[in-house]
Parts: structure tokens; C-alpha cells; sequence
């Protein structure tokens, strides 16, 4: 209930200091920018604006990085089975895999240099080179999962040093019980500073699995045109050498037929009549 000592005071628009203290505490706490928002979180804020920064960089990288046409682009395959198809030997595969450079065709040339190989060993160098590729397309996307995991952790740091602040008010200040602005300072700076760390660590936690999907989806477009590579080209010429050993290759009866022609017939013996008369 208004006293009718302030009435007056209230009619001519004049505050009472309380009210005038009231008024400025609130205006010291209202948000007008994004950088008045950053300010008044705290010490905090630094750490978690430089992990935005970083996995904003990372996430806009690797989204370039991993497009499709970068990884598995649509005319390589095409050129490479005319290339093949025309004649061509291993060394101009291999020069249209250098002049077409992406993760598909540094694997696919690895198992171009092993073509006439046996079919295990040209398997293995695949395999061996896809496992590198995989490792580039992972590249810094641990970085995703690494700020996902910091950020929740700097904005309970914050939540800390906002209470502590808090608590040091009241220590300091013998006034501070009775008046709550003294105290929202405190409070204020650790929420900003927790809505600040999971508004980071949640985006770039849906950056990371989504990332790690769309390279889980490219991984395995690669392992199927490899495996179709295997099955037309290198078990074709795993075949074709399985037959040149075979028509090369003796039978041990033609063997044993061909000794007996080449070796010279046994002389005659002497009889015992014509060893009698010697």
C-alpha cells in the first residue's frame, strides 16, 4: 500500500531512492547486443566462444570436404571402364586415376598397380588403401566430439565462479541479505555462462554424428564399386593367368614321352658266342 507521504512524490514522476536503484540495477542487467551478452557472462565466455569458433570452422570444412563429387565423383568410374574397356593397359589407368585425383580413385589405383596379381593380394592392397582413405575423411571430426564433450564442462565451471560471486557478495556486504540485486549479479553471470556452453555443445553434438554418417554412407559406396572393380577386372585377369599356367604346364605322361624321345637308344650288347670268340 502507497503511504501518503510518497503520494506527492509518485504525482510529480519523481522515484524514491529505492525504486532509483531498483531501475539502474535492472537497466546494468539488460542484454542489448550479442557482445553485451558475451560481456556478461564472464571469464568463461572466452573459452567457450573460441570452441564455437574452432568447430564452426571444422564443421563448414569437412562439410565441403566430404560433398560426394569430392569423394566419389560421378564421371570417374564411366572414364575408367572405357579407359580399361579400350585397351588400355595399366599405365594409362593409372594416369587417368592421377589426372582424376579423389579418396575412390587413389583406390582404385592401388589395385590397378596389383592387376595380374593373385586375387588375395590385390584384395589386401584395396582394403589397405581404403582403411587410409577412411582415416582422411575422419580428419579432424574428432575435434566435434572433443568441443561437444568441453563446452557442458566450461559452463559448469562458469555456474561455479557465478555462484561463488554470490556467495562473496554476501560475505562482503552486510546489506546483501536484505537486497537481491546484490545478489542476481552473481547469479546472472552463471546462467548466461551455462546457456552459452550448451547452446554450443549441442549443435556441434548433431554436427559430429551426422558428419560421421554421411562418411559411414561414403564408405560404403566405395566398398561396393571396389568390390565391383575386383569381381570384372581383377578376378578376370587372376583367371586368365590361372589358365596361361595351366596350358603351360605339363602332363607327367607327355613329360615322361617327351624323355623317352630325347633320350638316345641303349647301345647292343655283345653276345656270349662273339665274347667266346674274341
Amino acid at each position: 500500500m502507497i503511504e501518503l507521504f510518497d503520494l506527492p512524490t509518485l504525482l510529480l514522476g519523481l522515484a524514491p531512492p529505492a525504486a532509483e536503484e531498483n531501475a539502474s540495477g535492472f537497466a546494468a542487467m539488460q542484454v542489448q547486443s550479442v557482445w553485451d551478452f558475451i560481456s556478461k557472462g564472464g571469464i568463461m565466455m572466452i573459452p567457450i566462444g573460441i570452441c564455437s569458433l574452432i568447430g564452426l570452422a571444422v564443421f563448414i570444412e569437412r562439410m565441403i570436404s566430404l560433398r560426394r563429387e569430392n569423394v566419389i565423383p560421378s564421371k570417374f568410374l564411366p572414364g575408367l571402364k572405357k579407359t580399361l574397356s579400350e585397351g588400355g593397359n595399366k599405365a594409362k589407368a593409372l594416369d587417368y586415376c592421377t589426372k582424376h585425383p579423389s579418396p575412390v580413385s587413389r583406390v582404385f589405383a592401388v589395385g590397378i598397380k596389383r592387376l595380374g596379381a593373385p586375387l588375395e593380394v590385390v584384395e589386401r592392397h584395396i582394403q589397405q588403401a581404403g582403411q587410409r582413405e577412411v582415416l582422411k575423411l575422419r580428419r579432424f571430426v574428432r575435434a566435434l566430439a572433443l568441443i561437444a564433450s568441453v563446452t557442458p564442462l566450461l559452463c559448469l565451471l562458469g555456474t561455479i565462479l557465478g555462484r561463488i560471486k554470490s556467495f562473496q557478495t554476501v560475505a562482503m556486504s552486510a546489506e546483501a541479505l536484505g537486497r537481491t540485486e546484490m545478489l542476481a549479479g552473481g547469479i546472472y553471470e552463471a546462467m548466461i555462462t551455462t546457456a552459452a556452453g550448451l547452446s554450443v555443445a549441442i549443435p556441434f553434438l548433431i554436427a559430429f554424428h551426422y558428419i560421421n554418417s554421411k562418411i559411414e554412407r561414403l564408405v560404403i559406396d566405395i566398398d561396393q564399386q571396389s568390390v565391383d572393380f575386383i569381381e570384372k577386372y581383377a578376378l578376370s585377369a587372376d583367371k586368365a593367368m590361372s589358365h596361361v599356367h595351366v596350358a603351360g604346364a605339363k602332363t607327367p605322361a607327355k613329360a615322361n614321352g617327351e624323355m623317352r624321345e630325347k633320350s638316345p637308344a641303349p647301345a647292343p650288347q655283345a653276345t656270349s658266342s662273339q665274347s667266346g670268340a674274341r
